[in-house]
């Protein structure tokens, strides 16, 4: 699994990858991946990893948010909203990211509307 997610990230269309480790809290484990790897990955290619912030995956752990920063990754923090309500999680993906030691600018989705063009531009 983690020779597709780094074939994933090194697509040259690739910004973002979601769901990193597949994870369904007290459901499904996530997949059994290298985050090191996925991590260095990421990295080297300039993708941002995804904090899913629905409260049944919160996946990244926040343990490899601080690791994915640490390496200068980017991490995108989403609800997964499949309706308006949804988009109440989104303070669940902020504490992720703030355990994880996140500041604003490790966030693209925290940019300003100049910024995150230009991330996206990059």
């Amino acid at each position: 699994m983690t020779a597709r997610i780094v074939r994933a990230i090194e697509h040259p269309a690739a910004t973002i990858v979601g769901h990193p480790t597949g994870r369904l809290l007290l459901n499904r484990e996530g997949y059994a991946v290298d985050i090191d790897s996925i991590t260095e990955a990421a990295a080297r290619c300039g993708v941002a990893l995804e904090i899913n912030a629905h409260p049944s995956r919160l996946d990244l752990d926040w343990r490899h948010v601080k690791k994915a920063r640490d390496h200068g990754v980017q991490i995108a923090v989403n609800t997964d909203a499949h309706s308006v309500g949804g988009l109440d999680h989104l303070g669940y993906g902020i504490g992720i990211a703030r355990k994880g030691w996140l500041r604003a600018a490790d966030i693209p989705n925290a940019l300003s509307r100049e910024a995150i063009a230009a991330w996206f531009q990059s």
